[in-house]
């Protein structure tokens, strides 16, 4: 009894529910609800496409039940259910929820009617080409890697992004204290804004929105005003207005029909068929005498027919104003940098994402280098022991064990113990004067592509330039 009298200590609960509650909300921004800025991504999406690359799930592979990718997601990276994950992996599928989807998904992977998708044991995946861009060179020490859940791997911190996803998809998350709502834009105006920033630093915000004309979402919509996309590009924080895209058409026995073509972001077609219908019941709109969905694969259709005399003007009004026909949109770019949440404005994520390609570049160019020199010193012991192919043969065959071969070699031609072993794992038909060139081919293109990788790393122009022409090439 006493023994567990000395284990107590006492705590102040106040303090203990600030300290703890501190953990869990830090623990939500940094390892849930937020996106990083440089690849624009939370931790779930990212784990994801890790295992998609995993299981070669590329845009030419076969796809792979989605059951089996939540589950590989789950069991290596993810500390959470799969459950949690698919709906997750479904979102980053949907073309009315990412301007540039990161999965193309096969089956039922729901509709912007709200219809659920099938389960997971039904559905199959893939990655798709700007996912590809994310990971690539991921391989080449372009980021920084950490334990995953049970220490059992390596996990990218973040992906190389090629693809400046943060600004092309957006994001919207809830943590504590916080959320994000950063809206999709147009991959043409974002690579052409990258660029003049790059060639111009001290370029303002005003002469960006020259450029980037606003949000451009996946269902389309008329954006009222440029006073919110101002504010919001230039402070972080902005609403606007957007209005379904509609038009008049007249049947052919002379009523009128307004028609709907495209929809607010992340506005459900039914629900605002269902308002219609009860605004209708209820007495407030009168002039309509039905609504019906016409939406097909080609696009959104939402029909309203009109009774006889009615103004159209009149009634288009009242829906913008009961209905999310017409509907707001909040923006607030707060996404982790350096490894805390922050709110940026237009500029600076334009900068931030130019500072982490930077450094992805030179990290993936010293790493070349390195590569480079590596295989130039073997081929170098290589081209000595092709010069005196006769004497290295003798000492082989004198030797009595590998080990007194390579230690003869290098005491012989001041050979490094890399270059003794690649001489005696050399294949007898590298003997031949077509293998030889080969060598000596090889040998004189890395000579050129280490002084090329030399010229990257001392210049930052040179630098930009392969920035830019990723750019280009991506736009």
């Amino acid at each position: 009894m006493e023994n567990q009298r000395e284990n107590i200590v006492e705590h102040s609960i106040e303090k203990e529910m600030n300290d703890s509650y501190l953990t869990f909300a830090m623990s939500v921004i940094m390892s849930r609800a937020l996106p990083d800025v440089r690849d624009g991504l939370k931790p779930s999406q990212r784990r994801i496409l890790v295992a998609m690359n995993d299981l070669k799930l590329t845009p030419r592979a076969k796809s792979r039940k989605c059951a089996k990718i939540c589950g590989d997601t789950t069991g290596n990276y993810h500390p959470h259910g799969e459950t949690v994950v698919y709906p997750t992996l479904v979102r980053m599928g949907q073309d009315f929820n990412f301007r540039y989807t990161l999965v193309q998904g096969q089956g039922n992977f729901g509709s912007l009617d709200g219809d659920p998708p099938a389960a997971m044991r039904y559905t199959e995946a893939r990655m798709t080409s700007v996912s590809m861009e994310l990971m690539e060179d991921l391989n080449l020490n372009t980021v920084d890697f950490r334990p995953n859940y049970d220490e059992t791997r390596l996990e990218p911190a973040y992906l190389p992004g090629k693809f400046p996803n943060l600004l092309c998809n957006g994001c919207t998350g809830i943590a504590v204290g916080m959320a994000t709502s950063i809206p999709p834009h147009n991959i043409g105006e974002i690579c052409d804004s990258i660029i003049k920033v790059i060639d111009n630093p001290d370029i303002t915000i005003d002469e960006l929105m020259q450029i980037v004309k606003g949000p451009d979402f996946p269902t389309g919509g008329i954006i009222c005003g440029t006073a919110g996309i101002r504010e919001g590009y230039t402070t972080g924080r902005g609403t606007i207005i957007v209005r379904s895209k509609v038009h008049i058409e007249t049947t052919p026995t002379g009523k009128k029909q307004i028609v709907v073509t495209e929809i607010p972001y992340q506005i459900n077609r039914e629900k605002i068929l269902e308002r219609i219908a009860e605004l209708v019941k209820e007495g407030v709109l009168t002039g309509i005498s039905e609504v019906r969905n016409e939406s097909d694969r080609d696009g959104n259709r939402l029909v309203i027919d009109l009774k006889r005399d009615e103004m159209e003007d009149v009634i288009l009004n009242m829906l913008y104003k009961h209905t999310s026909l017409q509907d707001s949109f909040s923006i607030n770019t707060i996404a982790i940098v350096d490894g805390k949440p922050k709110t940026l404005n237009l500029k600076q994520m334009i900068v931030a994402y130019k500072d982490h390609r930077v450094d992805v570049i030179r990290r993936r160019t010293q790493y070349l280098l390195d590569m480079a020199r590596e295989r130039l010193h073997i081929l170098e012991g290589l081209l000595i022991a092709l010069k005196n192919i006769d004497e290295v043969i003798q000492i082989i065959k004198l030797a009595q064990t590998v080990s007194e071969a390579a230690e003869k070699l290098m005491e012989r031609f001041s050979l490094s113990d890399p270059q003794a072993k690649a001489i005696l794992d050399m294949k007898l038909q590298r003997l031949t004067n077509l293998e030889q060139g080969k060598i000596e081919e090889e040998h004189k293109k890395l000579c050129k592509d280490i002084e090329d990788y030399k010229a990257i790393l001392s210049n930052e122009k040179h630098v930009y330039d392969i920035i830019k022409q990723d750019l280009y090439e991506i736009k």
